[in-house]
């Protein structure tokens, strides 16, 4: 009786576990070759207990069943070689279930065996000569898969390149598992007098096999796992007294058996889902120590970034399993996921994919979650005092600048006005140089003024393709791409776009006599304009600089147009840098919010 229960229930949950492996087959290599191959493992349950259940009058139908058994040997040896992802041939995958078919095929003419009768199995499928034909294709079979997975286990591999090395381990243990549990069929078959207890551990099998894989890639399937063995544990425990109680009463009581049983089974679940808990979600306890070793960890990381990658290392590995952490970011479910969201109450936290966690282990997580929103908070700190010292130092230097701009400017205009004014007389030529370097001293100081000076945004709705149409006509050399649209509308301050622009054309044409292309992008609510030539480009000791007060590359330039676009673009909230683009030698982008 016992035995047939232990089978019952491997079918049962052999089923289901090929309906889970179906449903979250594009979470594993070979997922639905395994879910195959559990349904044939289904099939030849069914075989070996048609007669048990139905009588000697189903015994052909289940030799039939029983046949198939090679075929799940080559479905198990193709799985094995895309789970691990072998260098292994189509050709030897073909050669497999040829091997598994012809041997299917002698079984289902020749039927090479029949039912015998045996004390504790019941009905037995006993094997003729003949049958050793389709034993050996499916022996071959199986050897060669697990070969497949020892090999994937112990062979030196990049990261990333097959499955973790658990997740094999755990496929090739449960390989071994089932082998201890058709010992169990070479005892009764020997006719050992010893009961074929191995059969009993058979449940495991399928459990082991799917958990194995499942355990490191979807979250819920440690629940199902959890659950699953607590039953299976208290089966046993319920098995081990019904064998027992005859030993310990001098008369045979099924109520006091059932009664025993039922109590045990009581007094036992909450300490064994406590034990199950403890060996599938390893780290449910938290100490102090362990929250001071997770702060000082926590503490090297001085941005976002890199407090996330500290983050999801410490937490997978207090899991177990891996597990995913993002601030302020976005987070998909594929893995646990703690998502750190900014709040008016400070950061707090989100939780992606931690439905199925049991209360050890999501206690762990929530104490982890507490020390890294500290730690979130003390970048986030850190952060903001350094953009605000950076803003003090730009300040200072901005007033110093301004302040020596507006007395240069001061001192320099009287003479300027006293060079045009005694050259007045002298031959053409020399006048004409005279007014250039003025014209260039004059326009050197208002650049320094306009750097220098502190203003403020005129925000307005403004269409910038009328901006550079209107540029187009004006600026000499301007071509407009044909990626702008028939109107752009963002909020901008227009004259400052259009002071950009032309600072970002007039930079170019000093680099390229033949002119520039205004090119548009737009996506994701931001605009990015490019302004393209194919000059002489950017020496590379001056990429590094370029947006700096007083670099130039073109000759005669005063190195201050492309500092003031940077400032426009950030005054917008966007930047201004320089970009590569297809077809174009320089390209300099300037980037904000639409």
């Amino acid at each position: 009786m016992l035995l047939r229960v232990a089978m019952g229930f491997s079918l049962v949950e052999t089923l289901v576990l090929a309906g889970v492996l179906l449903a979250w087959a594009d979470r594993v290599a070979g997922g639905r070759l395994l879910a195959a191959f559990l349904a044939a493992i289904a099939v030849w349950i069914v075989g070996n207990e048609l007669p048990n259940w139905f009588g000697p009058g189903v015994e052909t139908l289940a030799l039939h069943l029983l046949g198939t058994a090679p075929l799940t040997s080559a479905l198990f040896f193709h799985f094995c070689v895309v789970f691990c992802r072998a260098p292994v041939g189509t050709g030897w995958i073909r050669a497999a279930y040829v091997l598994g078919l012809a041997a299917v095929l002698v079984s289902q003419g020749l039927l090479p065996a029949y039912f015998v009768d045996h004390p504790h199995v019941g009905r037995i499928a006993w094997a003729l000569p003949a049958a050793w034909v389709t034993s050996i294709s499916w022996v071959v079979l199986g050897v060669a898969g697990v070969s497949v997975l020892l090999h994937t286990l112990f062979r030196a591999r990049p990261e990333g390149a097959v499955p973790a090395r658990a997740q094999v381990a755990a496929v090739t243990a449960s390989c071994l598992w089932g082998l201890v549990c058709l010992c169990g069929y070479g005892i009764a078959l020997l006719r050992w007098p010893v009961y074929p207890f191995p059969l009993l551990l058979l449940p495991l099998y399928p459990l082991i096999l799917v958990y194995g894989i499942l355990r490191y890639g979807v979250f819920v399937a440690n629940a199902w796992a959890g659950r699953a063995l607590v039953w299976t544990l208290l089966l046993a425990v319920g098995a081990a007294i019904v064998a027992v109680m005859p030993l310990l009463l001098p008369f045979e009581s099924r109520w006091l058996s059932g009664l025993a049983v039922a109590a045990s089974c009581l007094a036992l679940a909450g300490p064994v889902r406590g034990f199950v808990q403890r060996l599938v979600y390893p780290g449910g306890e938290v100490s102090a120590s362990d929250l001071g070793a997770w702060r000082r960890a926590l503490a090297d990381a001085d941005t976002f970034d890199a407090l996330a990658a500290t983050a999801s290392d410490l937490l997978s590995r207090r899991l177990g399993m891996p597990a995913r952490v993002v601030i302020d970011g976005d987070a998909a479910a594929s893995i646990p996921t703690l998502a750190m969201r900014s709040s008016a109450a400070g950061w707090t936290p989100e939780w992606i994919g931690w439905e199925a966690a049991p209360p050890g282990p999501r206690h762990a997580a929530e104490l982890f979650a507490t020390v890294l929103a500290d730690a979130t908070l003390r970048v986030e700190q850190g952060q903001q005092l350094a953009a605000r010292e950076r803003e003090r130092q730009l300040q200072a230097r901005l007033a110093e600048l301004g302040a020596l701009a507006a007395t240069v400017a001061h001192d320099i205009r009287n003479p300027l006005n006293i060079i045009g004014m005694a050259v007045a007389l002298a031959p053409q030529e020399t006048r004409a140089e005279v007014a250039a370097q003025v014209s260039r001293i004059a326009h050197l100081t208002n650049d320094l003024l306009d750097y220098a000076k502190p203003w403020r945004l005129q925000r307005e709705r403004t269409d910038l393709r009328a901006l550079a149409d209107r540029l187009a006509l004006r600026e000499p050399g301007l071509r407009l791409s044909p990626a702008w649209p028939e109107a752009l509308w963002v909020e901008a301050d227009a004259r400052r776009m259009e002071q950009a622009l032309v600072n970002l054309v007039e930079n170019a044409r000093g680099a390229a006599p033949d002119g520039c292309t205004l090119d548009v992008d737009v996506a994701d609510g931001r605009v990015a304009l490019h302004v393209c030539d194919n000059g002489r480009g950017v020496p590379d000791d001056l990429r590094e600089r370029l947006f700096q007060p007083f670099a130039s590359r073109s000759q005669g330039g005063t190195g201050l147009g492309l500092a003031i676009v940077a400032r426009i673009a950030e005054a917008h909230g966007g930047r201004a840098h320089l970009t590569e683009r297809a077809g174009w030698r320089t390209c300099f982008t300037l980037e904000m919010p639409r």
